[in-house]
């Protein structure tokens, strides 16, 4: 009964992690500007992030190592360095768009600009990582973002044509604009593939001391659990398809227009449904990016490191995450467009992808670290597949993008 329940705990868990700013607003755009054409892009990303987080839980129960504490000792402290670097930077962008997030969907309640809720949703974050444990984090703000099924009943309420929307799981090419095609496909496949979401799970399984009895929790968590988040993405695309061509919106240019996105279904309370799965979500996520940072931090240089200790037990762990949402939240407060940061982050996301996935891919297939339970061909065929699709679309598509905007 116990695995269970971290099973059910998982799977909400993955709401709070998988769904947030960037999916939304990558979401959002794809179905305003081409249909459900691009659902297969929810659908190739989630089959990659499942083998992924399948992949993270499975190393640290083999090899009671996370995945930083694999790649230092595999590859040493230079090519360690290099994987840091560069996901320390994505992850202040995603950060900073997350903060973002939380700090619109106040906006939409309250009608105060998010400029002026930047600093107390920084605070409340840091607040939580400071005087929380692990297991509030994991467990209890994720809960809270089930309000994000309300994009699923929307769904269904507005009956879309089923046919269409399953054509949508098949790649196609596009009647127009191809390169803004495949830039927010990019950008969906960053959403979904957030390093940080596997660098944070693998430290999880560590803190919550997983053993070998674990392996089949970690399967359903993996596929469960995202294919969860996933059902979710496909329904902010349906709805936007089915809202904005009709208003004449095939561009979505900010918040304003998503925030939008339930009130067909939903009248007057779609605002607010749309604004708490905003903020809750998007707070769920900026606490797990903000450890991310810490937990890379950490366990690189050899720190102390638990959220679940006291502060003053880990300190340079504590201070990771204070500084990074110091630098995170500059963006939103200086006026920064927060649909203009995610879009942004996505892609960057998309580019930095090779350098903390295939390290970690090599891990996986050493059978000094996880024995017996080394990757099969599938699992390893399909992540470098994906990620070499993502980095491909990213390089060629960010550079035209920025040219031609």
């Amino acid at each position: 009964m116990k695995k269970l329940l971290q099973i059910s705990l998982g799977i909400v868990t993955s709401v709070g992690g998988f769904l947030e700013t960037g999916l939304i607003a990558t979401s959002t755009q794809a179905g305003a500007a081409f249909g459900y054409s691009l659902i297969w892009a929810v659908l190739l990303g989630t089959i990659c992030l499942i083998f992924l987080v399948e992949m993270s839980g499975r190393f640290a129960i083999a090899s009671h190592y996370t995945i930083a504490d694999g790649v230092r000792d595999r590859f040493g402290s230079n090519m360690y360095i290099v994987m840091l670097a560069v996901t320390l930077i994505v992850n202040l962008m995603v950060l900073a768009a997350e903060i973002g997030g939380v700090s619109l969907a106040l906006q939409f309640v309250t009608g105060w600009s998010f400029q002026w809720w930047a600093l107390p949703v920084a605070f409340a974050v840091w607040l939580l990582l400071w005087r929380g444990t692990f297991g509030i984090i994991e467990d209890g703000v994720s809960f809270l973002g089930l309000l994000a099924l309300s994009f699923v009943v929307a769904m269904f309420v507005m009956r879309p044509p089923w046919g269409e929307v399953a054509k949508g799981a098949l790649p196609m090419l596009p009647d127009k604009d191809g390169l803004h095609y495949a830039f927010i496909a990019v950008g969906i496949l960053g959403a979904v593939i957030s390093p940080y979401l596997f660098f944070f799970y693998s430290s999880g399984a560590i803190e919550d001391k997983w053993d070998k009895s674990y392996f089949g929790i970690n399967r359903a968590i993996a596929v469960l659990g995202m294919s969860f988040g996933a059902v979710i993405s496909v329904a902010i695309i349906v709805l936007a398809a089915m809202i904005y061509p009709q208003h004449g919106i095939e561009d979505v240019q900010g918040y304003e227009q998503i925030a939008m996105i339930l009130t067909p279904a939903f009248g007057g309370w779609g605002l607010y449904l749309f604004s708490g799965s905003l903020m809750i979500t998007c707070f769920g996520a900026a606490l797990e990016v903000s450890l991310a940072q810490s937990y890379l931090m950490a366990q690189g240089f050899g720190w102390n490191w638990s959220e679940s200790a006291r502060p003053k037990s880990d300190p340079a762990f504590s201070l990771v995450y204070t500084i990074s949402i110091l630098i995170a939240v500059i963006p939103i407060t200086a006026g920064l467009d927060p649909l203009q940061v995610t879009i942004f982050s996505m892609a960057i996301t998309a580019v930095s992808l090779p350098f903390g996935v295939v390290p970690f891919i090599f891990l996986m297939n050493d059978r000094k670290y996880v024995g017996e339970h080394v990757n099969g061909p599938i699992g390893n065929a399909v992540v470098l597949f994906v990620i070499g699709l993502a980095f491909l679309f990213a390089v060629v598509t960010i550079p035209l993008q920025i040219w031609g905007g």
